[in-house]
Parts: structure tokens; sequence; C-alpha cells
């Protein structure tokens, strides 16, 4: 029978990891918070000095597979903050491994469907900052969202789209990111292509 904390967690990641990331929970203890969406992040972890106390939080938009990376990709950082300190890079090496090594129980497809399963193996080849980094493994979990948004990448240059309240011309592509210009400000902002949007 599961606890309030189990259960809690139920309501966010696929059943089948409930267990393992209680473990995580318990084994490291870290104070957990589920927030509303954040338009910057997913996730992220911090260490208090002054209560020596360790912090996870994870936006509560996502979908259970999201989740479970991002929630993943936090505790990685605490176990790396506890082994090495801050003397290693947030995604250097040390961190990949870690990430790498929490992930590998719940590569199977009991947890996670086949096609997300295929992108998530070739994503842990070389982690990156964050999932929404990589194309294919965004676009393959955005299968799963609840959302009637498209990818910045499948709007046509030149057109106006929503991001949020705001509207946004999309211009050319800088590697990972499109230029563009918000309306009506003309300012222009760097929005990488795997944002979801509305056509505005």
């Amino acid at each position: 029978m599961m606890n309030k904390y189990q259960i809690a967690l139920s309501k966010f990641i696929p059943e089948p990891a409930v267990n393992y990331c209680y473990e995580l929970w318990v084994n490291y203890d870290f104070k957990l918070s589920i927030k509303k969406k954040r338009q910057s992040k997913l996730g992220d972890y911090k260490y208090d000095p002054r209560t020596k106390k360790h912090y996870i939080t994870v936006n509560n938009d996502l979908n259970p597979y999201s989740f479970l990376i991002t929630y993943i990709h936090e505790v990685a950082h605490l176990v790396t903050f506890k082994t090495h300190g801050r003397k290693v890079s947030p995604h250097g090496a040390e961190w990949k491994n870690e990430f790498k090594r929490l992930m590998l129980p719940l590569l199977n497809t009991s947890i996670f469907p086949d096609d997300v399963l295929r992108s998530l193996a070739n994503y842990l080849k070389n982690p990156k900052a964050s999932s929404c980094n990589d194309h294919a493994l965004t676009k393959m979990l955005s299968k799963y969202d609840q959302t009637n948004g498209v990818f910045l990448d499948e709007i046509p240059q030149g057109e106006v789209f929503k991001l949020g309240k705001r509207k946004f011309k999309k211009e050319s592509l800088r590697r990972t990111r499109f230029v563009c210009v918000e309306i009506p400000s003309g300012r222009k902002y760097l929005i990488s292509k795997s944002a979801l949007v509305e056509a505005a």
C-alpha cells in the first residue's frame, strides 16, 4: 500500500516508477515542491548552506514522462553536488554520469512508450543541460502533452505567432534558435526551435 508521498508522486509520473522515485526522495533527503508552469525552466535544484537542506522543484504542467525525466535530472544535480560540491560544472561529465546511472533502472517499456524510449536512449548518449535542448526528444515527449501548440520550427519564416500572451514574427535560424521580433516593441529574441507556440 502506498503512503501519502507515493500517492502524491503517482499523480505526476508513471506508476511503475513511483517506488524508485520515492526511494530517491528518502535516500537523498530533499524537499520536493511542485510548481506552476514556469516559462524559463521545467525544474531546478538548490542547496541552502544556512539550513544545509536540498530543494528540488518540478513544474506541474509536464506530462508524466517529461516530469519523470526532469525529476531524475534534478536528483542527479543533488547527487553530483553531494559528491563533488561546487568543484565541477553543473552539466559536466560528473552530472552526465550520475544522470545516466539514475535513469538506467527506468529504461523499460513498463515506464516509457517505445517511441520515447528510443529517443531517450539516444539522448542519454550525451545528455544536454535541458531535455528541451534535444529537439528529437522534445518532439517525441510533446506527443503526450495536452496542448494544441505547434513547434516554432513548423511555422513558416516571416509568420507571426503567439508565445504566451506575446506576439512575435519568426526570422532566421541560428543553430537551434530562431531570431524572433516581438510585436509591437521590435525587440529581437532568440527562441528555441522546439518552443511550443500558437499561430497568431
